[in-house]
C-alpha cells in the first residue's frame, strides 16, 4: 500500500472552467466533518472545484496529488453531485472510490455502483459520468494520463430524472 501512494504521490491531474464563487461552497472543514460520516478521508479535500464547475452537477472540490505523465486527483462529490457525460481522448480513466457511495455509467451500459475500495477503468474515448449517489457524499481517486495529446470532451448533463431514480 506504502509503494502504491508513493507511486501516486508522483503524479498529476488538470481540470480547467469557473462560474461560482469559492464563497458558494462549504468549508473544507465543513466537508470534512460530513466525511467523518461516511468513512472519513483519505486524501486532501483540496479546493472547489469551480474551474470545471460547469461540468458538474452540484458542487465538487479538487486535489491534486501528482502531476507528471500520470496525474491523480482526489475529487469530493457534495450530495449527489456528479460529471456530465464526457470522453477522454489519449488515455483511458483509472477511478479508485475512497469513501462514500456514487456511480460510474458508460453509454450504454447500467450504471455500476462506487464504494469504497471499488476500482473502475473507464476505457479511451468511451462516453460515460461518475459521481456520488443522490443525496450522498463520495470521494475517489482520478488516475489519467497527462500529455499533450490528452484532453477531456465534455458532452450533455445525465439526465435528472434517471440520476435521481438510483438507488440512494
Amino acid at each position: 500500500m506504502k509503494k502504491f501512494l508513493a507511486t501516486l504521490a508522483t503524479a498529476a491531474c488538470l481540470l480547467t472552467g469557473a462560474q461560482t464563487q469559492a464563497a458558494d461552497y462549504p468549508t473544507a472543514e465543513e466537508v470534512q466533518a460530513k466525511l467523518i460520516n461516511v468513512g472519513g478521508a483519505i486524501f486532501p479535500i483540496g479546493n472547489p472545484n469551480v474551474t470545471y464547475e460547469k461540468y458538474f452537477t452540484g458542487l465538487t472540490y479538487h486535489a491534486s496529488l501528482a502531476k507528471d505523465s500520470i496525474g491523480v486527483s482526489n475529487v469530493t462529490f457534495i450530495n449527489g453531485a456528479h460529471t456530465f457525460w464526457h470522453k477522454h481522448h489519449g488515455t483511458c480513466q483509472i477511478l479508485v472510490t475512497e469513501s462514500g457511495a456514487g456511480y460510474v455509467q458508460i453509454w450504454g451500459q447500467d450504471p455500476v455502483e462506487l464504494k469504497p475500495g471499488v476500482v473502475f477503468t473507464v476505457p479511451e474515448g468511451v462516453k460515460h459520468w461518475h459521481g456520488a449517489a443522490p443525496g450522498k457524499m463520495m470521494q475517489h481517486l482520478s488516475i489519467m494520463q497527462v500529455s499533450k495529446e490528452v484532453s477531456t470532451e465534455w458532452l450533455e448533463p445525465v439526465d435528472e430524472k434517471f440520476f435521481d431514480g438510483l438507488r440512494k
